[in-house]
């Protein structure tokens, strides 16, 4: 079966995702040991470990937000007609879409800010606004994603692969 090119974009995004959970539980891992058996430690393991987990998080909105595979509370949803679940999931899909849009916005000030301020790490003072140059990108990344679902929601919701779809 041949695959879409959104199917494998998001492949792509939570491979992103999936590599840096890897990092967070390795840095945890590597310093846990390192104190508990050498009294030793990785030089700026928290700012990295911090930063890292900032940039999970920001590239796992991204893959959660296109299937629709984030937390849900759905009460009223499980109780509404096709009609209303497809009107429900494109307000809340809106509503997400705004929230996401003004999160990168005030994230990508960040970014500027911490740059300009030349923010460093505490031990190998290396720069820290490249870590949240990548959070961002994974944010820009969610918002595209997220109006992409919005698009498909009015236009196409056939076109929906998540469990919880707007046409059963």
């Amino acid at each position: 079966m041949k695959r879409s090119v959104m199917d494998r974009i998001i492949d792509t995004i939570e491979a992103i995702a999936a590599v840096f959970v890897g990092l967070v539980a390795a840095d945890i891992f590597i310093s846990v040991m390192l104190r508990r058996f050498f009294s030793a430690q990785i030089p700026d393991s928290y700012d990295f470990g911090r930063m890292l987990l900032g940039i999970l998080i920001f590239w796992g909105i991204a893959a959660t937000s296109y299937r629709g595979t984030h937390i849900t509370v759905d009460l009223v949803w499980a109780q509404a007609n096709p009609r209303w679940k497809r009107i429900i999931d494109v307000f809340a899909t809106l509503v997400l879409l705004f929230v996401v849009t003004v999160q990168t916005y005030t994230l990508f000030d960040k970014v500027h800010a911490t740059y300009v301020d030349h923010v460093l790490t505490f031990d190998l003072r290396l720069p820290t606004w490249p870590f949240f140059a990548v959070a961002w990108i994974g944010d820009v990344s969610a918002v595209v994603l997220i109006a992409i679902r919005t698009f498909q929601l009015v236009f196409h919701p056939e076109d929906i692969h998540d469990t919880r779809s707007a046409v059963e």
